[in-house]
């Protein structure tokens, strides 16, 4: 190898001579500054996510549970989306977030976009085995399939002929694993108590009601009192339901005795057993048909018991398909959208 090779990093000679022992200083460039970055920049579904669940529940906090992500995530989410289209899309309009008009217009593009992506999976199992892709899942109980579905179902098939409809019948937990588990779009029934992850719309209500049988010793009365129903057995559903717990809790609490005869399950059969004399029963409104006076003796006893109300329940932040959101609007226009998530409801089953 030559004597005269150049060492790497040798440094510059000065006036001919050779410095020896200090290697030559190199100076590096620091490179541009990189154009900003937001940490949440690489999904953009994520932020369109949150925005529209921000939109839904009108607080950070409810959009931040229904998706099991911290508050503060949510809010770098939004921030980095406002960020992005250098626009403020929501703003706090006491005691809720309301969009902005560009918040309006971007809930509007981004809301079939998540809502498509939420029920990609749904859809491709649809197409995948041949199912009709357009479908409702709905759990409900036996009552609410009896008496208060077919008006709204025969109204629906009118309209919309082609959306198959699935009907399950199912107790209220299983109806409950169904919704969370997403097996269903929605349940239509009656609720007392909503769980936090749920949401509870009631449209009809009814009364509670003493039926007897003709010719019995309470068919003369107008005026009937929790003591004058405290002799005859009591024909009521299984003690896991509400009516059960509900009789009994107003008989305790007024500290009036009473006493079950029968307990047997659906309103049909109580019907017919109190018809037949086994004893009378406290039902709700929901079943009494106008031919049932033909047989039986019916009183109001709102007095003393509360109204049931039945309605539909979805999981908390589901979207739902353009077929369920038209059954709902059938039912009773606008349930579930731009409400104040905040308040708290009551509701029975």
């Amino acid at each position: 190898m030559s004597t005269h090779s150049t060492r790497l990093f040798e440094p510059k000679i000065d006036s001919g001579k050779r410095r020896k022992g200090k290697p030559r200083t190199v100076t590096k460039r620091s490179p541009p500054p990189a154009p900003p970055r937001f940490y949440y920049k690489g999904s953009r579904l994520k932020q369109l996510r949150a925005f529209c669940y921000a939109v839904k529940f009108g607080s950070v906090m409810r959009a931040a549970e229904s998706l099991f992500l911290s508050p503060s995530s949510v809010s770098l989410q939004l921030s980095a989306l406002e960020s992005e289209f250098g626009a403020r899309l929501l703003e706090r309009a006491r005691p809720r977030l309301v969009p902005t008009a560009d918040g309006q217009l971007l809930y509007e593009l981004a809301r079939p976009l998540v809502e498509g992506m939420e029920n990609l999976d749904h859809q491709f199992r649809n197409r995948r085995t041949g199912s009709p892709a357009r479908e409702i899942h709905i759990a409900c109980g036996n009552a609410t399939i009896q008496y208060l579905l077919p008006e709204w179902v025969r109204a629906y098939r009118e309209t919309f002929p082609d959306v198959r409809l699935d009907l399950a019948n199912v107790t209220g937990i299983d109806g409950l694993a169904l919704l969370r588990s997403d097996k269903v779009d929605f349940a239509i029934g009656s609720m007392i108590d909503v769980p936090h992850d749920l949401e509870y719309e009631p449209v009809r209500w009814f009364d509670p009601m003493l039926i007897a049988p003709h010719g019995h010793a309470l068919a003369a009365k107008a005026d009937i009192a929790l003591e004058d129903m405290s002799p005859y057995g009591l024909i009521l559903p299984p003690q896991r339901l509400t009516t059960y717990r509900m009789v009994d809790l107003v008989f305790q609490r007024s500290k009036v005795p009473y006493h079950v005869a029968i307990e047997v399950g659906g309103w049909e059969v109580i019907k017919q057993y109190v018809a037949m004399g086994q004893g009378i029963s406290i039902v709700t409104g929901i079943c009494i048909a106008a031919e049932d006076h033909e047989r039986l003796v019916v009183r109001n006893l709102r007095r003393f018991f509360p109204q049931r109300s039945y309605g539909v329940v979805v999981r908390k932040g589901k979207y739902l398909t353009d077929q369920s959101r038209a059954f709902l609007d059938q039912i009773k226009p606008g349930l579930f959208t731009r409400r104040d998530y905040d308040a708290s409801g009551h509701s029975e089953r």
